[in-house]
């Protein structure tokens, strides 16, 4: 059996288990929508404001959602799988096989990364037929900034799921992250709406930085190289980390 073979099929294994989980189903597919209908369902939030530059509160909440789902899976889903393989001893017995660790975690990534982009374009088309917003008008550096934020996000959950030798120390861990990552997201209060000063310190962080590329690319603006650097920079440097901590036993 070729290596091809056994991580096809470890892929399709954690796919499956995957569809059987509904908390994570809901929590990264289902909870971001949710939260668009629930804000887009106050009649206050369809107005257009001017201090937003004309937007509609409903507008800029958009990209907050789809950077939510992402959020959700990178920092609580995924680490809590992982370890949990580690703490059973599942990746320690398939030193004994033919499948690779390696092939497992590759296999998390791409179906939590899949995951996070079905969250996104459920928002974006929630958002579109729902509360009549805009598609983003540059869509490919819209893409750009969408997959650069996926990938900064896994690996902010692999470093997570690196530190962490037990389930309950990943929850926690992956709790003090969670939340300093959805305000910086803007879940709390947009970006848009911060003060200047607080603004660029969240646009030094990878989802502050994200919030601002997808938000430059939903307007047509090709997002800022700097937001998109922010990006490249806390991906390699969080993966590099992950990979010199991550232990399989």
């Amino acid at each position: 059996m070729t290596a091809a073979v056994v991580d096809t099929a470890v892929l399709r294994t954690e796919i499956r288990l995957f569809r059987r989980e509904p908390g994570a189903l809901f929590w990264i597919l289902g909870f971001p929508t949710l939260l668009l209908v629930i804000l887009g369902s106050v009649p206050s939030f369809r107005d257009p404001e001017p201090s937003l530059g004309g937007l509609r509160t409903i507008d800029i909440y958009v990209p907050v959602a789809v950077l939510l789902g992402m959020i959700v899976g990178g920092l609580q889903a995924m680490p809590q799988t992982l370890t949990g393989y580690r703490e059973r001893g599942i990746l320690r017995r398939m030193s004994t096989t033919p499948v690779r660790p390696a092939a497992l975690l590759s296999a998390q990534m791409l179906v939590y990364g899949g995951a996070a982009l079905t969250s996104a374009l459920l928002a974006l088309a929630v958002g579109r037929f729902a509360f009549d917003v805009r598609l983003p008008k540059q869509p490919f550096g819209y893409v750009v900034a969408l997959v650069l934020a996926i990938l900064a996000a896994l690996a902010l959950g692999a470093v997570v799921s690196a530190l962490s030798r037990t389930t309950k120390i990943a929850g926690a861990i992956g709790s003090a992250v969670f939340f300093p990552a959805m305000f910086c997201a803007g879940v709390w209060a947009p970006v848009q709406t911060m003060p200047d000063a607080l603004a660029r310190c969240v646009g030094y962080t990878p989802f502050g930085a994200a919030a601002e590329a997808l938000n430059q690319a939903a307007a047509g603006h090709w997002p800022g190289w700097g937001h998109l650097g922010v990006l490249a920079m806390w991906t390699l440097l969080l993966t590099g980390a992950a990979s010199r901590w991550f232990r399989w036993e």
